[in-house]
């Protein structure tokens, strides 16, 4: 018999400050945190949310991390706030951490105009901090985590696959508990990439809205602590949500576009039901990964329609990218603590500035006010380029 894995602690810090109750709040309260872009990026006129007031790490600490490390390591520390730091099986755990922009951010042009001058002011650091690998690193480091620490980067979906693989390694036996998630800064060179793809919406996205023009880029990081049930029992954990179900695929078909009808991540979705044992019907909640792209908010819907057929209502779907923009690498992991937050609290969470939904059958476009109801069992999504998807079902603490 499977063991059950459980999720026993979460981390956020997000554009609406530190923690899970700073996110519940923001949410609730129907707050955007989207705006222009602002001093931290002049030459961008475009939209973006923001991380304001990151904390600094330990002293000499933070001249090797970058604004991506910083960002886990704070939702890291955040995560394991109530956890035992001398135990054995803390120091043994495991890190899986995603990452798209990594240190990116950090490596500026002078490295081209002068790059002596440029490493002699500190470069090196910072140039040293550009692997994705290092975000992971940065983690174990920061909390003295001994277990196996791996790196994930596959696109827009690496966040929720960390969560999902580090389910697996779990599952067999790498490490007692893991903490799994993802982080990412913004960029000026990611905000240049996609919009030379002309992706960006100058204003607020519109997710799912027939008027959408494209997405916003937004930063933050979010670190779940998964360990399974037996071994939560023993240390009488407090159970946040239970991780029922979970898949992977691919489309194998564009290295950037999603197939034009979703069927990779249709069948990633009937995979995670699969394993979760449940049927169609009793997913209560879909938290897109709903980006306000034509191709990807038109491939997705066709998805949905093809993996909840036959349900006896409508599929409740929203997109929470409405609220703090596309976080890249972190999306996923972030998506996937408003999914718990939405368990926890009853609240299924509207796509903001949705006014024309496209056309679709058997979805049932969440907009408006916060819905309130219970909800054992909701489900989080996730897309990238390349094909990448990744399905997440979690549901309430009592498995």
């Amino acid at each position: 018999m499977q063991e059950t894995i459980v999720v026993t602690g979460a981390g956020v810090i997000s554009p609406y400050g530190i923690g899970l109750a700073a996110l519940q709040a923001g949410m609730l309260s129907g707050k955007c945190c989207l705006a222009p872009a602002g001093d931290m990026y002049p030459d961008f006129e475009g939209t973006t949310a923001q991380v304001c007031g990151l904390p600094f790490l330990a002293e000499g600490a933070s001249s090797r991390y970058s604004r991506t490390d910083r960002l886990a390591a704070v939702a890291a520390q955040d995560a394991v706030a109530d956890l035992d730091r001398e135990s054995l099986a803390f120091r043994e755990s495991g890190v899986v951490m995603a990452s798209t922009v990594a240190g990116l951010s950090e490596i500026d042009p002078g490295i081209v105009q002068d790059p002596i001058a440029w490493y002699r002011h500190g470069g090196l650091a910072r140039a040293a901090s550009y692997p994705v690998s290092h975000v992971a690193a940065t983690v174990g480091e920061s909390l003295g985590i001994h277990g196996p620490n791996c790196a994930v980067s596959v696109a827009c979906a690496s966040g929720a696959m960390a969560i999902a693989l580090a389910a697996n390694l779990l599952l067999d036996g790498a490490a007692p508990m893991i903490l799994a998630g993802g982080s990412d800064a913004l960029c000026p060179f990611t905000l240049s990439g996609f919009n030379s793809l002309q992706a960006l919406d100058p204003g607020p996205c519109r997710p799912f809205d027939q008027n959408r023009k494209g997405l916003n880029l937004g930063e933050g990081a979010a670190v779940l602590v998964l360990e399974t049930l037996a071994g939560a029992a023993a240390r009488h954990a407090n159970i946040l949500a239970v991780l029922r179900g979970w898949a992977m695929t691919n489309d194998a078909s564009h290295p950037t576009a999603p197939h034009k009808d979703g069927i990779g991540l249709a069948d990633c979705m009937r995979r995670a039901m699969e394993m979760a044992e449940c049927g169609a019907d009793e997913i209560g909640y879909v938290n897109a990964h709903g980006t306000g792209t034509l191709l990807n908010d038109s491939a997705e819907a066709n998805a949905y329609q093809s993996a909840f057929a036959g349900r006896s209502r409508p599929v409740p779907v929203s997109s929470t990218k409405s609220y703090f923009g596309h976080c890249l690498g972190a999306a996923g992991a972030l998506e996937a603590a408003i999914t718990i937050t939405a368990i926890r609290c009853g609240a299924l969470f509207p796509t903001l500035r949705l006014t024309d939904p496209i056309e679709s059958e058997g979805i049932d476009w969440i907009r408006g006010e916060v819905r309130h109801q219970p909800l054992p069992l909701a489900m989080s999504v996730s897309a990238g380029f390349g094909g990448s998807n990744a399905a997440l079902i979690f549901g309430s603490g009592r498995p």
